[in-house]
């Protein structure tokens, strides 16, 4: 394993915002990158899931993250998702991750053809890191076999631990099965593990766990992060209990629309709830009915 760890605590997966011509809006994006860390999250993982990335060019993810940069956010705290279908669009932007300072990238298994062997997905990664050719790169796995279907299985971890200790430092677990973070936890000490919810981010701390990457912490990093600090305190199941009810509220919608409606309805920004078709914006019945859910439980979003 890599002496140093990039990143632990409450990572935040960046929703992008978009323009009326569809087109990503670099400014209101830094904006909130910038009120994230001012939230307390400890890292911005953008281009991943919530941020709409794979219906983003190379281009456009690699325009934001410089927007990001030339605005002085730290790239040590950026993680961008880096892994497509393509081996030469992975090997693009993870190497202009690298050469940007970026703390780590989120590395999707190339996700088109299904049914590849453990063997396919080893030589990908592996392709990857060889090309990039550079000592300074870590790799977060991004194992979330809902949307990708391909999965990262224990034993091929363990294979790229084992040729790659420096790199392959950690794993964003997507799946929603705890009974997969725990055995990731347990069968690779040392090993970054964070899972892709806040609601299993207590056990997951208890099991040596580096923290959760999180989507609601869009909306709610604050509340993540107080937990993260205070795991230890006799306060830290109840406060678990608190950000899981939030969370299930806002899950019962689809995330991506939800989240970007909650922004645009407590900022006053009606902009905010563009989505980049094939999703579509929540319904005004259904932006109502999420907003009184919140609203019951006397959620407010921070300055």
């Amino acid at each position: 394993m890599a002496d140093k760890k990039p990143f632990a605590g409450v990572l935040s997966p960046v929703l992008t915002p978009f323009k009326k011509d569809l087109t990503p809006d670099s400014g209101r994006f830094v904006s909130h990158c910038r009120w994230l860390l001012e939230q307390g999250a400890t890292g911005l993982a953008v281009f991943g899931t919530t941020s709409e990335a794979n219906s983003l060019s190379v281009k456009e993810r690699i325009e934001l993250l410089e927007a990001l940069i030339t605005d002085d956010i730290d790239p040590k705290l950026l993680m961008p998702g880096t892994g497509c279908c393509a081996l030469t669009d992975s090997v693009r932007l993870t190497a202009h991750a690298v050469r940007n300072g970026c703390g780590g990238v989120l590395m999707l298994p190339p996700f088109y053809y299904k049914g590849v062997s453990d063997d396919g997905l080893f030589a990908n990664i592996a392709e990857v890191i060889e090309r990039v050719g550079d000592g300074r790169l870590r790799i977060y796995l991004y194992h979330f076999p809902q949307m990708a279907v391909l999965s990262y299985s224990l034993d091929l971890v363990e294979r790229l631990i084992k040729a790659y200790p420096t790199i392959v430092v950690g794993v964003k677990d997507s799946s929603g099965d705890w009974s997969n973070t725990e055995a990731m936890l347990k069968r690779f000490p040392g090993f970054d593990v964070f899972p892709g919810s806040e609601v299993f981010l207590l056990p997951a701390l208890r099991g040596g766990g580096a923290g959760c990457i999180t989507a609601t912490a869009n909306v709610n990093a604050a509340m993540v992060r107080n937990l993260y600090d205070n795991w230890q305190s006799p306060q830290a199941d109840a406060l678990q209990d608190e950000i899981t009810a939030l969370r299930k509220a806002i899950q019962g919608y689809p995330m991506i629309p939800a989240l970007k409606q909650i922004i645009a309805h407590y900022r006053n920004d009606a902009a905010w709830a563009t989505v980049r078709p094939p999703l579509v914006r929540l319904s005004e019945a259904q932006a109502r009915s999420l907003i009184a859910d919140l609203e019951q439980k006397k959620f407010a979003l921070a300055a």
